[in-house]
């Protein structure tokens, strides 16, 4: 995973940032509730739709062609 490879580098910056060298950190990957999500151009538009509703006027205007 991404965070496994960025951790360690961003841990440490953290520590040396914050002066504090004694922190630690534990975390764990709870794979069960892991959820691979596909981006489609008609999701990523919904997503947008529901913060600003004129992008929902503006696609029944013009029918765009999210497939």
């Amino acid at each position: 995973m991404e965070f496994d490879k960025v951790s360690r580098e961003f841990f440490n910056h953290f520590k040396t940032k914050v002066h504090n060298f004694s922190i630690e950190v534990v975390y764990k990957r709870d794979t069960e509730n892991l959820k691979i999500e596909v981006m489609t151009k008609k999701k990523i538009f919904e997503k947008f739709a529901e913060k600003n509703p004129l992008l929902k006027d503006l696609d029944d205007l013009l029918k765009f062609d999210l497939t």
